[in-house]
């Protein structure tokens, strides 16, 4: 009898302990966030960004969940599509080189709209118009190179950001998807 009373307060610990180590494993919509960052690169920031997100915190489908990704996603392009044109018009020295990196950011942009538009109908077209688009972000980061002034540094950063952000917009469609066709693509 004292070995069950023991034992039950020892499970309870454990949960109680499970809960306060990671409260979102506690949410029944988990199960869909894990089916996205399961098929990304970076999990951990998969889980803290899609859980710390109001769009995506509480899913309560796949699909709505992906949609809200690639939101998240083409959200982040668009605001750097618009600091990039920003900034090419207040410094002529920049002009040329931010110009370009203004198009492939409105190219990343277009691709995740056409992304969100075939998610119902063609998860494989809207994986592949977000991994697609990753082309453009690496044209950005040539551009960058070794510039280390702030607007460089900056854009850099948002780069970064953007191609985290496509590997949880590209998990997202996988997931919607869920044939593991893609799992290549997520090394």
């Amino acid at each position: 009898m004292a070995t069950s009373s023991v034992l039950s307060t020892l499970a309870a610990a454990a949960i109680t302990l499970q809960l306060l180590l990671n409260p979102a494993s506690a949410s029944p919509h988990m199960k869909y966030i894990d089916a996205v960052c399961d098929r990304t690169m970076d999990q951990a920031f998969c889980v803290k960004t899609l859980t710390s997100n109001p769009p995506t915190a509480a899913p309560i489908a796949l699909h709505p969940l992906a949609e809200a990704v690639i939101g998240l996603a083409l959200s982040h392009a668009e605001k750097t599509a618009v600091f990039v044109d920003e900034t090419a018009k207040k410094d002529p020295t920049l002009q040329t080189s931010f110009t370009e990196c203004h198009k492939a950011y409105l190219a990343v942009a277009a691709a995740l709209k056409s992304a969100g538009v075939n998610l119902k109908q063609s998860p494989d077209k809207a994986n592949y118009d977000v991994r697609s688009s990753s082309e453009h972000t690496r044209r950005v980061t040539e551009l960058i190179g070794k510039n280390t002034d702030e607007a460089w540094t900056t854009l850099k950063e948002m780069t970064v950001q953007m191609d985290k952000l496509l590997d949880l917009a590209g998990g997202a469609a996988d997931a919607v998807d869920d044939d593991d066709e893609n799992v290549d693509r997520r090394v």
